[in-house]
């Protein structure tokens, strides 16, 4: 039984790298950008 289960995984790994093969990698989310601060002079001097 035991091997049953290591074959189908190895058969489900397989799949998943030939899909990823044909249809290109999982679309994954865009990271949010960071805020990152910056000094306005412009904004100081009013």
């Amino acid at each position: 039984m035991e091997y049953i289960e290591k074959l189908l995984e190895k058969l489900k790994e397989w799949a998943g790298k030939l899909i990823e093969a044909l249809l290109g990698p999982e679309a994954q989310p865009e990271p949010e950008p960071i805020p990152i601060p910056v000094r306005d002079p412009e904004r100081r001097r009013r």
